[in-house]
């Protein structure tokens, strides 16, 4: 018992007394309390922890969780929510709006699951709390699936794709331009109106231009604009990192394959790790350090094998350029 903290109870007036009282004359064995092992501050249980002290019990039943302390406080509003003694509106409240700063990845409908609100109340929490600081570009719902907040780049991928391909059917391009069928619907009903697929409130949101790319899009030889579907002429091989992710975004030949998707999604979260390096390793924990050193070095190891790989297939190609073509001469 000794070794406990009190942390991360999203109770705003700490425990209650006629509640440690009544636990601590009752004669059921009560269920664990939940602590977090690297600060072993109590998450879960506080109640449990002052009636096993009225008691006299030097020890207690634990749970351990070893996730960070933003996680730990997650947790605690969500086991506070789900049983035990319910929190209060405006407990819960509050908790929602340290969570849409903590994990501004998750959707205001999962947050909701969390804190027992509703979407649209974390959504009017999301905008007054979270105004200005950065927001992602996707988010995590309820189902653990994320979702785009702005289906622009996708609705410009689905055009292209339906332009190239016009017979292909709506999950096929769901797939492609990820975004989900009804959207490629409109997307198609628009394209066949002579309409622009991308409505009015989409076209200058943030969370678009965030996504745009900065080089130049390819030109139609005759008419001065953009050809759906035609690969994007090379003029020069991009010297970093950004501009030759810039170059491969707008080449169907990766966006329109599983592989060339996959190294796309894989490859953008080192470019928005780059933007905010200095001050996401400045917020880390000290006690992870050591092992997150450690497992960058085994993430860079293998990177470092795949360019190798990549510059050796590239330097083949060049050598023989007729057997990167696809075509076989016999």
């Amino acid at each position: 018992m000794s070794a406990l903290i009190p942390g991360y109870s999203p109770r705003i007036g700490g425990e209650i007394t006629s509640h440690v009282q009544a636990l601590a004359e009752t004669e059921e064995t009560l269920p664990p309390i939940t602590v977090h092992r690297p600060s072993m501050r109590v998450i879960d249980g506080m109640h449990r922890v002052r009636s096993a002290i009225l008691r006299g019990r030097q020890t207690i039943q634990v749970r351990y969780f070893d996730g960070t302390e933003q996680d730990a406080f997650v947790l605690a509003v969500r086991l506070n929510v789900t049983h035990g003694l319910p929190l209060t509106l405006a407990e819960r409240r509050r908790a929602a709006a340290r969570i849409v700063v903590s994990h501004a990845q998750l959707s205001d409908r999962a947050i909701a699951s969390l804190t027992g609100l509703s979407g649209k109340t974390v959504g009017e929490i999301r905008k007054r709390t979270a105004e200005g600081a950065h927001q992602p570009l996707a988010r995590v719902g309820r189902d653990g699936r994320t979702r785009p907040l702005n289906t622009e780049l996708g609705r410009r991928l689905a055009a292209e794709y339906l332009s190239a391909n016009p017979g292909g059917s709506l999950r096929e391009v769901a797939r492609v331009a990820g975004i989900s069928p009804e959207t490629v619907r409109d997307v198609r009903d628009k394209l066949s109106r002579g309409e622009d697929p991308i409505p009015v409130r989409q076209r200058f949101s943030p969370a678009a231009e965030a996504t745009k790319d900065r080089t130049p899009p390819a030109k139609d030889e005759h008419q001065g604009r953009r050809s759906f579907g035609s690969p994007a002429t090379v003029h020069r091989m991009p010297t970093d990192g950004r501009s030759a992710l810039a170059a491969l975004r707008k080449d169907p030949s990766l966006r329109f394959t599983e592989a060339g998707r996959v190294l796309l999604r894989l490859l953008d979260p080192h470019i928005m790790f780059a933007d905010r390096r200095e001050q996401l390793i400045k917020d880390l924990p000290e006690h992870t350090l050591g092992m997150l050193s450690r497992a960058a070095q085994q993430y860079a190891a293998s990177w470092s094998e795949i360019a190798v790989a990549l510059e050796e297939r590239a330097r083949q190609a060049a050598l023989n350029p007729q057997s990167s073509t696809g075509i076989r001469i016999s």
